[in-house]
């Protein structure tokens, strides 16, 4: 982790959490895809990072939801940042594999992909991302991704 300057009232925890998400933000900040989405980190914890971004009518497939590949791009990165979540500065990870269950159609304004790391390790980290539509303020479940990043010295 970083060095941290905590002021008089500050914990530590309250300042490791924002070195953490310091760190997603400027990951997410660096991926081009990511600025195109408008992706937005919401949450950041060990082991868990949310992310929101806008259906764009230029993000939408022939039938007018949202496309499998948004879903699978914010899904991926948000179970990416969780597994970065879990490592030193000196390394960050690649997705192995994912495997991606689509559950229903994405219909909406916004999606909410919740990253999670199922099983943390130091070669292979295992992931979940669960992503959601935001319509008229009700949240449908309407992907589920596993898979398996892996750790790499930077």
């Amino acid at each position: 982790m970083r060095d941290v300057t905590l002021a008089p009232n500050d914990s530590p925890c309250s300042a490791v959490l924002m070195t953490l998400k310091d760190r997603i933000d400027e990951i997410l900040g660096a991926q081009p895809l990511m600025q195109t989405l408008g992706a937005q980190v919401t949450h950041v914890a060990p082991g868990e990072v949310d992310l929101e971004a806008a259906m764009h009518p230029e993000f939408l497939q022939h039938n007018g939801f949202g496309h499998a590949a948004l879903t699978f791009a914010l899904g991926d990165t948000a179970g990416g940042g969780a597994a970065i979540t879990l490592q030193d500065e000196q390394h960050a990870v690649l997705t192995s594999e994912i495997s991606t269950h689509l559950l229903a159609p994405a219909k909406g304004t916004r999606l909410i992909a919740r990253g999670r790391v199922i099983k943390p390790g130091r070669r292979l980290v295992i992931i979940r991302s669960d992503v959601y539509a935001l319509d008229a303020g009700k949240e449908t479940h309407i992907a589920t991704l596993t898979g398996t990043m892996v750790p790499y010295a930077l």
